[in-house]
């Protein structure tokens, strides 16, 4: 039996390794930043953005506070502190049949937070895509 989504999802935060992206992502995957208004469309991007996401929001004060699961999607609730701004935020996970993520959206608050996760990922991002908007 394969993994549910959210339990690989969760191993890969728990272990900090986006290697796992690939597989667990679904190639017409969206991702949708809060800091970017187009949607991040297909594994490649996608992928890239939450490996970004990796780096910069995974420390050690990183931590899912709440989780709200249904059938193909998910809403988790995360805290995180960022140069001493505690950073609230949540993922709305949907995944496929196939167990694959095919949108990962992101909200955060508040506009503190939203400034230097912009600062952070813009850092981080610019190498890979220079048609961002970041």
């Amino acid at each position: 039996m394969t993994d549910h989504p959210l339990e690989i999802w969760h191993r890969l935060v728990r272990e900090r390794d986006p290697s796992g992206l690939s597989g667990l992502l679904a190639e017409d995957a969206v991702f949708y930043s809060p800091v970017v208004h187009t949607p991040q469309r297909g594994r490649k991007l996608a992928a890239g953005y939450l490996s970004a996401a990796f780096h910069v929001f995974f420390n050690p004060t990183f931590r899912y506070v709440r989780e709200i699961v249904g059938a193909s999607d998910a809403m988790l609730e995360f805290e995180t502190e960022l140069d001493g701004i505690l950073v609230n935020g949540v993922d709305l996970i949907k995944w496929n049949d196939e167990g694959q993520i095919v949108e990962f959206k992101v909200m955060i608050r508040p506009l503190k937070a939203i400034s230097i996760i912009h600062q952070r990922m813009a850092a981080m991002l610019h190498p890979i895509d220079e048609r961002t908007d970041i």
